[in-house]
């Protein structure tokens, strides 16, 4: 059997060059990574909070369970088939595209001889990349808020984990095409936020804005800001997970460049924040909240890609100009009327380019502790960053990744989308149904909601038929009634009788 070896920051895939050499990932490694995962998962309720804070009240229960099913259809997706597409065996023709084998993961269908640390090993890393997968799906699903049915969610939920797979496999297996070719990308900023923000990106174009969103005197409608900033703080701790452990190990010294991963991770948002408060204070003369949310989280994505080689002034120079940038680009969404409630734009998108530009520019490859040297765990790519004399080489390199993903999650998730919308499962909701909420449509929840949900009571099949018959037949009432008056008014105005003086003045009274 193969045996899991650490190189470059990424798994690797490789033989024992000598028995009697411990160039395994230990138990100790097993055990760093299986808690690193526990702390990610924890990210999930801080996606839900985040984003069912910055929707409104009668969609924010519909947002925490479409969180759930991200987990539930994306975990299912990865054990299925995303594992043996990113890790699977890459001795093929296409080998260094996609991963064949190892579907519907299970360590134990190996051979006898395999050891019991190196099953333990396989299911730490399944468990901790499957913690990746699930975070890239729940990007997506805060770009479409509102605006889609729970069961096709599901079916999105499962494909979008099987896109960062592949992608996975592209830029974290040693035959993964950009990895070969040298791609620096310490903790998934490519295969995790890459994806997922251009394939949010492109759900929320395709599903068009929200009712009444850039109407004139329009408004967003936000349920519970601090239920949005305490996601944000569960975001932030599982982040410093994200990234610390993203090296796979902490035997043979290795510790010590997951700890700089980890001074670089909170630096970075150090440096984000500061930039965040003196933007928004500028900007509006408040401390916004989805901004100070937005601009720190894209200093987090900024921090991603090369956190393993940031020194502390780098990173939070990295993450002051992740925040820049991603604040930078809020006009530009509203101009071009783009309906983004959690912000998927600029701090995934904005933010993962400049992630995965940034390296390009600070990179400097100093001795690290990837291990004993007998073990080959040293990369042979010595191209340094622009600051550091390596010339354009690996500016042109994590360019050319950023597009090729980038085209290629947006190719995808256009495909999805378009499938579902055209199957008999459908894809957006109607507007009565968006009007009306998801929680009430899809979970039988009715409130009464002055600032948010205050009170939550289960309605059976009758009664929300009648509240929906009641509700449908009053909106038509309304708008006939409408129709009259206007027809009545206009009538009056081109031809005006002396009979119909009364009933204009009653008309221009209720105007």
């Amino acid at each position: 059997m193969n045996i899991i070896n650490l190189n470059h920051s990424q798994p690797q895939i490789r033989m024992k060059p000598d028995k009697q050499l411990d160039c395994n990932l230990s138990q100790d490694d097993g055990v760093w990574m299986m808690a690193s995962s526990f702390i990610i998962f924890t990210m999930t309720a801080g996606f839900g909070l985040l984003e069912s804070g910055r929707v409104s009240s009668k969609d924010e229960v519909n947002c925490m369970v479409k969180n759930v099913f991200d987990v539930i259809f994306g975990g299912l997706a990865y054990w299925m088939f995303g594992y043996g597409l990113t890790f699977g065996d890459s001795k093929h023709r296409l080998g260094q595209y996609f991963g064949f084998g190892d579907f519907f993961f299970d360590p134990e269908r190996v051979s006898d001889d395999d050891s019991t640390d190196e099953k333990g090993i396989s299911y730490s890393l399944f468990i901790f990349q499957m913690s990746f997968a699930t975070t890239t799906s729940t990007i997506v699903s805060a770009g479409m808020s509102e605006r889609i049915h729970l069961k096709s969610h599901c079916f999105i939920s499962f494909f979008i984990t099987i896109v960062h797979s592949v992608a996975g496999h592209w830029v974290w297996d040693q035959d993964g095409v950009f990895r070969k070719m040298g791609v620096v990308d310490s903790a998934g900023c490519s295969a995790v936020h890459l994806v997922g923000g251009i394939s949010g990106l492109v759900a929320t174009l395709y599903l068009k804005p929200r009712r009444n969103r850039f109407v004139k005197n329009g408004i967003r409608t936000v349920s519970d800001p601090t239920k949005a900033i305490l996601g944000f703080l569960m975001i932030w701790w599982g982040w410093l997970a994200f990234n610390t452990s993203s090296n796979y190990a902490v035997t043979h010294g290795q510790w010590t460049e997951g700890m700089r991963s980890a001074v670089g991770t909170i630096l970075a948002s150090a440096g984000g924040g500061v930039v965040t408060v003196v933007i928004t204070r500028v900007a509006t003369k408040k401390i916004q909240m989805d901004m100070l949310i937005d601009g720190m989280l894209a200093s987090l994505v900024a921090s991603t890609g090369g956190c393993l080689y940031f020194t502390p002034w780098q990173a939070t120079l990295v993450g002051a100009i992740g925040s820049s940038l991603a604040l930078a680009a809020y006009p530009l969404t509203e101009w071009l009327k783009i309906d983004d409630p959690v912000g998927v734009f600029p701090v995934h998108v904005v933010g993962s380019i400049w992630g995965m530009i940034a390296p390009a520019i600070f990179v400097y490859r100093r001795p690290m502790n990837f291990g004993p040297p007998e073990c080959n765990f040293q990369t042979s790519d010595e191209a340094n960053g622009l600051l550091y004399g390596g010339g354009f080489q690996l500016l042109f390199l994590q360019s050319f990744v950023i597009f090729v993903i980038a085209t290629y999650s947006a190719i995808c998730a256009f495909i999805i989308l378009f499938i579902m919308h055209h199957s008999p499962i459908g894809l957006r909701v109607d507007k009565y149904q968006e009007e009306l909420g998801a929680d009430l449509i899809e979970h039988g929840l009715a409130g009464v909601n002055v600032m948010t949900y205050t009170l939550e009571k289960k309605l059976d099949a009758k009664t929300l038929s009648a509240v929906l018959m009641i509700i449908v037949r009053w909106r038509s009432k309304a708008k006939l009634g409408a129709k009259r008056r206007k027809q009545v008014h206009d009538s009056a105005l081109m031809n005006p009788k002396p009979t119909e003086n009364v009933e204009m003045n009653v008309i221009h009274r209720r105007h």
